[in-house]
């Protein structure tokens, strides 16, 4: 019991919503292209690239605000680059944004030792960390202290953008253009949408919280760079988007659940859970979370036909009768 008190403590959900928080926002930069019908697989790749960039603006600055800038003008470099292979030349989107992870990947290690001489993480000493927000009546209280104190700026301006998002998406006109091009592109054109002008919008959007997520990473999460640490959180944020419909909400959700299980495994290290087994549970989880929704929607699919054709089937007997 007392291992169990410890690893389930009042403290588990300050650490869970900091480690869900790049999947969030892996989540919205996803959900704003998938609306417009295009899956941007690149989202880690755009990850990757702000991670490096904020920490090397930000050390050579000492502005953590002009590493957040940095990174995200890296993140709409990144996603014009996506916009124009599979825009203008037609190119299979799935295919660049595995191309653009891979080179993301690729191009830090180099940049790294090309500029620092690092092999390895890049753990620079003068560097601008984001800032935490505290409420300081709260710190006398360590229970409350610990739930509402010491967040990052991005965990809680991540959860600001999950309703921000939800109230574009359905109560304005551009959201509700954006969603018309992804269920039906030949409606949308009819009705004077620019389609081509929508998805760039939509994937530069996605650049740039992508960028946010990636400055979060090295600035705010981890504080130090390695060219693996986005580690299949990109690919959990799409997991979290298929889960909930492109709903920005329950997407959240889902992302609190592999934020949680991150930390839950992390504990689990102390208490002798080797950590091969600790370092697969986020991506278990994904695959279940991916198999659910997979289900549930086949299961919708599967009872919307089937309430069409006892419609069709009782209309037809009302006509012969």
């Amino acid at each position: 019991m007392d291992i169990f008190s410890n690893i389930f403590s009042y403290s588990i959900i300050h650490a869970t919503i900091r480690m869900a928080t790049p999947i969030l926002l892996a989540s919205i930069a996803v959900i704003i292209t998938q609306k417009a019908g295009v899956l941007n697989v690149g989202i880690e790749g755009i990850m990757t690239m702000g991670a490096f960039t904020a920490i090397v603006v930000s050390s050579q600055t000492g502005s953590w605000l002009a590493a957040v800038l940095a990174a995200i003008a890296v993140g709409v470099f990144v996603a014009c680059i996506i916009s124009v292979a599979h825009l203008k030349f037609k190119a299979d989107v799935f295919a660049v944004g595995m191309t653009i992870n891979i080179f993301a990947i690729s191009l830090s290690i180099f940049l790294l030792n090309s500029m620092f001489g690092i092999r390895g993480s890049f753990r620079p000493e003068d560097l601008a960390p984001l800032p935490k927000l505290t409420i300081p009546f709260l710190q006398s209280n360590e229970v409350l202290n610990s739930i509402f104190n010491n967040y990052g700026l991005l965990e809680i301006g991540a959860i600001v953008m999950v309703f921000g998002l939800r109230f574009f998406l359905n109560r304005t006109s551009g959201g509700l253009r954006l969603k018309s091009v992804g269920l039906n592109e030949m409606a949308a054109e009819t009705a004077g949408i620019h389609i081509d002008r929508t998805k760039f919008m939509a994937l530069v959007f996605s650049g740039v919280i992508g960028g946010l997520a990636g400055a979060h990473l090295s600035l705010g999460y981890a504080n130090f760079f390695i060219s693996s640490m986005v580690s299949g959180r990109g690919f959990m944020g799409i997991a979290a988007m298929f889960f909930s419909g492109g709903n920005p909400v329950i997407s959240w959700l889902a992302c609190l659940l592999f934020g949680f299980i991150d930390s839950t495994g992390s504990r689990l290290q102390a208490y002798g859970v080797p950590s091969e087994f600790v370092m697969m549970l986020p991506y278990i989880t994904t695959i279940v979370v991916l198999s659910v929704s997979m289900w549930l929607r086949k299961r919708k699919s599967l009872l919307l036909a089937s309430s069409v054709k006892t419609t069709g089937t009782h209309q037809l007997e009302d006509q012969k009768g």
